[in-house]
């Protein structure tokens, strides 16, 4: 997910508060038991809090330390119980949610990739995506990404990157009550693209593969193979479907005697951190059968050999001298066990929810929704659609009608009947009712039923709509 390369990792200070404590001697190789993993965890934890600014804040500045709130999640702590000196009105998601509420972030020429960074997170910290503000759905952005030409990717085809985090955070950064909430046409359509991309080595990178045979045969990386694996188990595919198990044979094939993967940017632990995320998010043991080696070393053991304890950072190649809070962030969500999100945990802080999110629209305030109509034949249009809503809620065909003039992209919807009223919907896109085969809608996920004009929809809800028996 425009993955910091080797430069842009070490070029990640390290805050002096930190002090002698992060570059206490490492411990020596040993397979890691459970109670040494839950030692790394606590300490791992206590390092990421370190790197919070004195405003509670982790992004800025273009280092993505927000990644943290995965790591926290996976790691069992509540983002919102993250406070400099214990002051809970800076804690990380109250400084974090206000940050991407902002209409200046993430950038003036963002790319799908910063939403879809910006859903895991918000998802860790308990901040619902599509609900993040009155104007703000993270959701709705990443689907504005939806590349009609290339159904099934997600913002230039070419970074393959961005149609594998689009999975990643579309299907991972589930509803509140833990339900999928996107359809499963969408879900088919990206996987449809991921199975495409992997290479014939089992393997996949940043890079577009698909239709390209010297692509195809050239060697896969083990960070992008992991983000991949991952994508397909978070949209339902087995660990036990084909193409997951030539992933994990990929990266058994990578696995050095030490426990670290080689990869195409050298033994790290950023990467193993992406591997073992992947073999995480797939339900694959990191620390028996194919990944223990003949040195009776695992992916983990690698990782907690290259952590400062008790300063808990980890370094990012086994050279080096201080801690990298990037690859600290990897290290430490897989080592607890994620993939590259989790459902936030229940917090402590007293009062605090485990959710925050936009309970309603504001009358007046423009906002987006995510939409995407199927014709029950194959087309499959995908779009977020810009509207200003005149009160707290607003109607299906309220957005309908709004989705012909100003959805992106343009064309999700072109027409719908009737065009006005309150009654059901009885053609879209031309395609009009026929006896059983009906417009039938779902909202997050919810069981199809009759599509009507009058159907109620509230902030930040995630319309499908389907023509069908």
């Amino acid at each position: 997910m425009s993955r910091p390369r080797t430069s842009r990792r070490l070029a990640l200070a390290v805050p002096a508060a930190l002090g002698a404590l992060a570059l206490t001697a490492l411990p020596a190789f040993a397979t890691s038991t459970p109670a040494q993993i839950a030692t790394s965890r606590t300490n791992g934890v206590a390092y990421l809090k370190s790197l919070q600014a004195a405003d509670g804040s982790y992004a800025g500045g273009g280092l993505s330390n927000e990644w943290a709130f995965s790591a926290f999640a996976a790691a069992g702590t509540a983002v919102v119980d993250v406070a400099p000196g214990g002051d809970t009105t800076k804690n990380a998601r109250t400084v974090y949610r206000n940050l991407i509420s902002t209409s200046g972030w993430p950038s003036a020429t963002p790319v799908v990739t910063d939403y879809e960074r910006g859903t895991l997170n918000a998802y860790a910290a308990g901040i619902d995506p599509a609900r993040v503000s009155d104007s703000r759905n993270l959701i709705a952005n990443v689907y504005s990404y939806w590349q009609t030409a290339e159904a099934g990717y997600f913002g230039p085809s070419g970074n393959f990157n961005g149609t594998v985090f689009a999975a990643l955070s579309l299907g991972g950064a589930r509803t509140q009550a833990g339900a999928a909430r996107i359809p499963q046409a969408l879900t088919d359509a990206i996987v449809t693209r991921i199975r495409a991309n992997q290479h014939n080595d089992g393997g996949w990178t940043f890079g577009k593969a698909e239709g390209n045979p010297t692509a195809l045969a050239a060697a896969g990386d083990v960070d992008m193979t992991g983000a991949a694996m991952a994508a397909l188990c978070v949209s339902g595919v087995p660990n036990t479907d084909a193409d997951v198990v030539q992933a994990k044979n990929f990266l058994k094939g990578r696995l050095a005697t030490t426990g670290a993967f080689n990869s195409m940017y050298g033994v790290n632990t950023s990467s193993n951190g992406w591997g073992v995320a992947g073999l995480n998010a797939c339900g694959i043991n990191p620390q028996t059968g194919d990944f223990l080696t003949a040195s009776n070393k695992t992916p983990i053991d690698f990782l907690l050999a290259n952590q400062y304890n008790p300063g808990g950072g980890f370094k990012y190649k086994p050279a080096d001298t201080t801690p990298s809070p990037y690859s600290s962030i990897d290290s430490l969500r897989a080592v607890a066990g994620g993939g590259f999100t989790a459902a936030p945990p229940v917090p402590v802080t007293p009062g605090a929810p485990q959710w925050v999110a936009q309970s309603t629209f504001t009358a007046g305030t423009a906002t987006k929704l995510a939409l995407t109509v199927d014709d029950g034949a194959g087309g499959l249009k995908v779009c977020s659609v810009a509207f200003t809503p005149t009160g707290t809620t607003t109607t299906l065909g309220d957005v309908l009608n709004a989705a012909t003039t100003a959805a992106t992209p343009a064309g999700c919807v072109t027409g719908v009947t009737p065009s006005s009223g309150t009654g059901t919907i009885t053609a879209v896109n031309g395609k009009a009712n026929s006896g059983s085969n009906t417009w039938k809608v779902s909202v997050d996920g919810s069981a199809f039923a009759g599509a009507a004009r009058n159907k109620v929809i509230n902030v930040g809800d995630t319309i499908a709509l389907r023509w069908g028996a």
